[in-house]
């Protein structure tokens, strides 16, 4: 299973990412966690990408395709990903495409979450005020919602004339959320045909989401 997590910040993506990848046996990829992570490091990469995320710009498309290329190649041969946070815009989506197609990478599925602006400002403010990241501020988180509204909501469209598309309404609580996404991958996969990794199987009811979790939403 190949699939992309489209939803603005704040929309519970980190948090059910990590369900989908644990669900399915595939390996969760976000472009966010790996440049955080080059940035922290102080590398190149990080010093370049700092900037913009601190202003809540997306950052160079050669940056972002250079940290995502070999985990995105390594996940497809051990049996799909779940990839959070790229592509941002349709001409990312095209440029990826172009690479990950003749490996057999590409995206198959594409998972919206869909959250009101009001109610992701609200989890996002929270947020800023949990772990003082710097760009969950006011100003910061506005233009976030601004760029994503402008540069990603449009994806939708992209991957609806190319894949399949489900769309899940992210202001339930958690684990509606995440029940309803494994209803519709679940219906997903099998009209598709899509074969999971040998190791997990989710009809298994061991996979199925546990109803006492309460991971944060915002992310």
């Amino acid at each position: 299973m190949r699939l992309l997590l489209i939803g603005p910040p704040g929309s519970g993506k980190g948090t059910q990412a990590t369900f989908i990848a644990e669900r399915y046996g595939v390996d969760h990829i976000s472009s966010g966690d790996l440049l955080r992570r080059h940035v922290a490091s102080g590398s190149a990469i990080g010093r370049a990408a700092a900037a913009c995320i601190d202003r809540g710009d997306l950052v160079p498309d050669a940056l972002v395709m250079d940290i995502l290329r070999k985990p995105v190649e390594a996940a497809s041969r051990r049996g799909g990903y779940i990839l959070d946070g790229f592509p941002r815009t349709v001409a990312q989506a095209e440029a990826a495409y172009r690479v990950a197609e003749p490996l057999g990478a590409s995206v198959r599925i594409a998972l919206h979450l869909s959250v009101s602006r009001e109610e992701l400002t609200r989890r996002l403010l929270h947020r800023g005020t949990q772990t003082g990241r710097t760009d969950d501020t006011a100003e910061v988180i506005a233009h976030r919602l601004d760029v994503f509204a402008a540069s990603t909501a449009p994806l939708l469209d992209y991957y609806a004339a190319r894949e399949t598309v489900i769309s899940v309404d992210g202001e339930q609580p958690v684990e509606d959320v995440t029940r309803a996404i494994a209803d519709e991958l679940d219906r997903a996969r099998r009209r598709l045909g899509i074969a999971l990794p040998p190791q997990r199987d989710a009809d298994d009811p061991r996979s199925a989401p546990a109803s006492d979790a309460a991971p944060s939403a915002a992310r």
